[in-house]
């Protein structure tokens, strides 16, 4: 049972069903050894996402989440510039130290949970809100328009 540690002891509560399930996906995906290493990788990319994105999407997104992803994602003030899809990996590789590689891996494992909650319809919208670059991210296809 995971709880969070900033809690003190006596009122520290077990995290949900649905993001124990979350934690799982994005283990599995990942090939992470434990449940923490994938909990970190969520917490840094849903935190890095709450920073890019805006509007119906960011509420929309954070409803369909489990509470506790969707309190990481809603803490954060959107960002006035927002990143491309390899900006926003190295922005993240900076703030955790891991390498670029590392931090490409984390952010598409946590993508296919965050996708797997949100649903094919949702993810396009929030892909055409963002700058190029995340639909790979997410595991799809970076398709442009003729003549671009």
């Amino acid at each position: 049972m995971i709880t969070d540690v900033r809690i003190p002891l006596e009122h520290r509560q077990p995290y949900g069903t649905a993001y124990e399930q979350m934690l799982e996906k994005v283990r599995y995906e990942g090939a992470y050894p434990t449940r923490e290493r994938a909990e970190e990788s969520v917490r840094l990319v849903l935190a890095g996402l709450g920073r890019q994105l805006t509007g119906d999407e960011r509420v929309d997104l954070a409803a369909c989440l489990p509470l506790q992803a969707a309190r990481v994602l809603t803490a954060q003030i959107p960002d006035t510039r927002p990143l491309t899809g390899w900006a926003f990996v190295k922005d993240l590789a900076a703030r955790s130290g891991a390498s670029l590689a590392t931090t490409r891996w984390d952010t598409g494992s946590v993508f296919a949970a965050v996708a797997a909650h949100a649903g094919p319809d949702l993810v396009t919208r929030i892909l055409r809100q963002l700058p190029t670059g995340y639909a790979l991210l997410f595991g799809r296809a970076e398709l442009t328009p003729a003549g671009q």
